[in-house]
């Protein structure tokens, strides 16, 4: 290789380069190539893609982390239909989580399932958030979950409003029955019993669906069923602060004076019940009631819109009868009025007088006699109130046990007042008052019946009828005489009594003498009161003929 021209040396421009001589070398006036070396700081191509690639993973892993929320693990009974890294979590049918493991617990009665959470879900991680497996499920509210059969079973969320965050979470076993996002108000229930209400159960107004059962208890106590309604909006402007509600469950099938009656509020309530509510048909709808404000529910409609009974006296009433019909429950009747119901009934044995009772217990409500009664009647307790029972007592008032239903003997207690009662004392301010009574009109009628049996069994039949034997013996002898010897003279008298009434009958003939003569008789008497009547005619016309005579007579 030859050295680069010096700047002092002339340039070879020939066109065969700077060779000189015969043997080819450059043009005396070509310069020499300059030759440089490549920088080595610039990095090769092939590098290129796989740190093109790298830098794509860690913005993908970025990413990632990014877009997640926390983890959170839920508990369920069972596992049943989730499966890892495929089972979503969703809220209104939206993604917001996957299922990344399942494991059992330490004391392996659940299984806890956790779930990755996406970032937008993040706030679903709070205290009051629930969460649930959706699967096809058959309930009182209907068929749920069918869309399951060919997606699978994916866990259901509905989202909290709490501020405090949590992690764990106890799964429910069966949807909610009203989510956090539906309007509304919710109310509690409080009934004598569950009946055939369930979790779905409808709530109807005016025989229009309005809402339905979300949840019950029974009380700590054990005396009754608390329920948790939600009324959706908006007819839960509807429910007033005075507002009755009662089981509408079944039919209701009644028999009264206006005839047969059936009231049901749906087809549905008959297999799934019901509650039903409304405003008494006499008052004005009330405020609208708050959120949880606690009704009173009815066992029917006619026992909702009764109006409240106030506090209730305690009384006893001792019977000497079978109780047989009668049950706790019964109503206790005033004429038509229904005061109070049967709470207890019983059996005492009563040393005194060696016999054994029967104490039936029950509750009077003084207010259903109505606002007039309630205005004039003394306070319980009082000594005007005592003063009272004792005159009602002492005009005769009394309790009887009567026949409410004749096809199933049921009894009722009736109160009335019974003037020719026997006297009887009341003790007003006992704890329960203890009120007299009196046998019902079967008893008295069983009572006479045994009276009369006594009577009769005082009579000597034996001796009668041993006198009555006696008697027809000497009967049947004087008939014996009376043939012998009274009859053969009494036919004579017969005969000649015949004959005087031939003769009698052969006078009254009309051919004969006497009453041919007596008609002649008749006859002249006849003619005779013309002529008189002629002879008074004839002067009321001529009164003067008296004195003159009849004109044209001589003088």
């Amino acid at each position: 290789m030859t050295s680069p021209q010096g700047p002092n040396e002339p340039r070879n421009d020939s066109p065969n380069g700077g060779a000189k001589g015969a043997g080819g070398g450059l043009p005396p006036n070509l310069p020499e190539p300059v030759i440089e070396p490549r920088s080595r700081w610039l990095p090769s191509l092939v590098w290129v893609i796989p740190l093109v690639a790298a830098l794509v993973g860690v913005l993908l892993v970025v990413k990632t982390v990014a877009g997640r929320g926390p983890t959170i693990t839920i508990s369920f009974v069972s596992a049943e239909g989730l499966e890892p890294g495929k089972t979503r979590l969703k809220f209104k049918d939206v993604d917001v989580g996957t299922v990344k493991t399942i494991t059992l617990s330490k004391d392996h009665s659940r299984v806890l399932v956790d779930v990755q959470l996406t970032k937008e879900a993040s706030d679903f991680a709070v205290k009051d958030t629930r969460f649930w497996v959706v699967r096809p499920r058959v309930a009182a509210s209907g068929v749920s979950g069918l869309s399951t059969l060919l997606s699978g079973a994916y866990i259901g969320v509905d989202a909290g409003k709490a501020e405090e965050e949590q992690t764990h979470f106890v799964g429910l076993e069966t949807p909610p029955a009203v989510t956090g996002d539906q309007k509304g108000h919710k109310f509690t229930l409080r009934g004598d019993s569950l009946g055939s209400i369930d979790i779905g159960s409808p709530i109807y107004y005016r025989r229009v669906q309005v809402g339905q059962v979300v949840g019950f208890k029974l009380d700590k106590d054990g005396t009754g069923v608390t329920m948790d309604v939600f009324v959706n909006a908006p007819y839960d402007q509807y429910v007033g602060t005075n507002s009755r509600w009662w089981h509408a469950s079944g039919v209701d099938l009644r028999l009264d004076s206006s005839g047969l009656k059936l009231n049901t509020q749906s087809l549905a309530t008959i297999v799934l019940g019901g509650i039903a509510f409304q405003t008494p048909p006499n008052q004005q709808p009330g405020a609208q009631a708050q959120n949880n404000m606690t009704f009173r529910l009815g066992s029917d409609e006619t026992d909702a819109m009764r109006d409240p009974d106030g506090t209730p006296l305690r009384v006893v009433m001792n019977f000497n009868q079978s109780l047989r019909g009668l049950s706790v429950g019964a109503p206790v009747d005033f004429r038509g009025i229904v005061l109070g119901n049967v709470t207890n009934i019983g059996i005492e044995y009563d040393p005194k007088s060696r016999s054994f009772r029967m104490p039936v217990t029950l509750n009077i409500y003084p207010d259903r006699l109505g606002t007039r009664a309630r205005e004039t009647l003394p306070e319980p307790r009082s000594r005007e109130s005592e003063d009272l029972l004792h005159r009602l007592v002492d005009h005769g008032l009394r309790a009887q046990l009567r026949t409410g239903n004749l096809l199933t003997s049921q009894l009722y207690i009736a109160l009335d007042f019974f003037p020719k009662a026997a006297p009887a004392k009341v003790n007003a301010s006992a704890d329960p008052i203890e009120l007299p009574t009196v046998p019902n009109t079967l008893d008295e009628l069983q009572l006479q019946v045994a009276s009369i049996a006594r009577k009769l069994d005082k009579i000597p039949f034996d001796e009668i009828g041993t006198n009555l034997n006696s008697s027809l013996k000497n009967a049947n002898s004087l008939f014996k005489q009376l043939d012998t010897q009274v009859a053969p003279e009494a036919r004579d008298t017969l005969t000649a009594a015949r004959k005087t009434f031939a003769d009698a009958q052969s006078t009254l003939q009309q051919d004969s003498p006497l009453q041919s003569d007596v008609h002649q008789a008749l006859q002249e008497l006849t003619r005779t009161l013309q002529s008189l009547n002629a002879l008074s005619d004839y002067l009321e016309r001529h009164p003067e003929s008296l004195l003159r005579g009849k004109s044209g007579d001589k003088p």
